[in-house]
């Protein structure tokens, strides 16, 4: 397999799928997403065994602590060993949250960027300055939030889009963030997503979420997906064409078998949107 090429549907790399995995790794999986700040440095039996996946199958790492919207400088020495490890896996693809989580430490939670002009030239340089750091083009995620900054100039939508121009970057589009925060903010998520631009979109997450009350949902990755999500992602092929897109599930993981279930739909679905019509570029590094 070219592991130099995305396509299909994914599965968060989890340690501990590790076992089942190496009997065998389901069909419908095509790739794999690792946080590559849980495995730089690890050696070992733990580093032998992501090797012999990586060699095998298209992985993309998607950040958990760069904090692109922090007021702190950037973590480049960070950047310099997730850039040696994206080459030494042959990552396909880097991403992080538009957020920040860091402010003199580790908060623990994917804070909002206000929602100005200056924020977007303040976070559109940092992108520019990881994305010459890691010599290759990153996409930023669409994040759920709770509480919005106390100073917006601009709507969520305008701000992502302001962004993605300023610093010529992709967006890794997270369907169930934004129904997450359509529920949380009062929006409609279809109109979120057609607002999108097309061509930007490389990548796109799915997970499920805990809801907490009719207007607030917390967004866990610890549950299955519910059905307005799988809708949502449908109506996102519709609009945007096929993209690849990835499972997520951090918390109260089930066996392997079950994880695919929902995996397979995913690639049911993009099969099906392929079939009538709705395509969209393979991303390739």
């Amino acid at each position: 397999m070219n592991a130099k090429h995305l396509t299909g549907a994914g599965l968060g790399f989890r340690r501990e799928l590790i076992p089942e995995l190496k009997s065998a790794v389901p069909a419908a999986i095509s790739f794999f997403e690792i946080a590559p700040e849980n495995w730089i440095d690890i050696g070992g039996l733990p580093g032998r065994e992501l090797r012999s996946f990586t060699e095998r199958y298209p992985f993309v790492c998607h950040g958990l602590s760069l904090s692109i919207g922090s007021p702190l400088p950037l973590d480049e020495v960070l950047l310099h060993k997730i850039r040696q490890f994206l080459d030494q896996h042959q990552a396909v693809l880097y991403t992080e949250h538009l957020s920040y989580c860091s402010d003199g430490g580790h908060l623990y939670d994917l804070l909002p960027i206000p929602f100005t002009g200056d924020a977007v030239k303040y976070v559109a340089a940092r992108i520019r300055r990881v994305q010459d750091i890691l010599e290759r083009r990153i996409a930023i995620e669409n994040a759920s939030f709770y509480l919005c900054a106390p100073i917006n100039e601009m709507n969520e939508i305008d701000f992502i889009r302001a962004v993605l121009t300023e610093a010529d970057c992709d967006l890794h589009l997270d369907v169930n963030n934004v129904y997450v925060n359509s529920v949380n903010h009062a929006y409609d998520p279809v109109n979120f997503i057609r607002a999108m631009p097309t061509e930007r979109i490389v990548y796109m997450h799915m997970a499920g979420h805990y809801h907490v009350a009719e207007d607030l949902i917390i967004d866990s990755h610890g549950a299955d997906v519910i059905d307005p999500v799988w809708s949502l992602l449908d109506e996102t092929y519709h609009i945007h064409g096929v993209t690849p897109t990835l499972l997520e599930r951090d918390f109260n993981i089930p066996s392997l078998s079950k994880l695919t279930q929902e995996v397979e739909r995913i690639a049911q679905m993009q099969t099906q949107s392929i079939y009538t019509g709705y395509s969209h570029a393979h991303y390739n590094s």
